[in-house]
C-alpha cells in the first residue's frame, strides 16, 4: 500500500473522491492540501526525513528513532504526533511506531490556462 498527497483545491478534492468512490474506491492512503504551502507547513523537509528514517528503521520507540536520527527526542516526539495525526505513522499497542506505506507519493496538478 502506498500514501498519496495530493495538492489540489477543495472542489478538486471532493470531486477526486467522489470519482473513486464510483470507481470502487481505492486501497491506497490519501491526504490532501489545498496548496503547497499547507503542505510543508504540516510535512516539512524534517519530518520527511523522520518518515524516511523510520521506514528504513522498521518499528520502534520514538526515543530509538531520535536517536537514529541525531535529534532532539522532544522535537521528534512533536513531529511524531503530527505525523500520527495525519495518518502517515501509526503507533502500536507496544509503543512502537512505524509507517504503514511501502511509497510516498506527493501529486500536483498544474493549473493551465483556459
Amino acid at each position: 500500500m502506498k500514501a498519496i498527497i495530493d495538492i489540489a483545491h477543495a472542489e478538486g478534492v471532493f470531486d477526486a473522491a467522489l470519482a473513486d468512490l464510483a470507481a470502487g474506491g481505492n486501497a491506497d492512503y490519501v491526504l490532501s492540501f489545498e496548496s503547497a504551502h499547507t503542505l510543508f507547513l504540516d510535512i516539512t523537509p524534517a519530518r520527511l526525513d523522520l518518515l524516511n528514517a523510520l521506514a528504513r528503521l522498521g518499528p520502534c520507540r520514538i526515543d530509538a528513532l531520535a536517536k537514529a536520527t541525531g535529534r532532539n527526542d522532544s522535537t521528534v516526539q512533536t513531529d511524531t504526533l503530527r505525523l500520527i495525526e495525519l495518518g502517515l505513522i501509526e503507533r502500536g499497542d507496544d509503543d512502537r511506531i512505524q509507517v504503514p506505506f511501502e511509497t510516498l507519493e506527493i501529486h500536483m496538478t498544474l493549473a493551465r490556462a483556459a
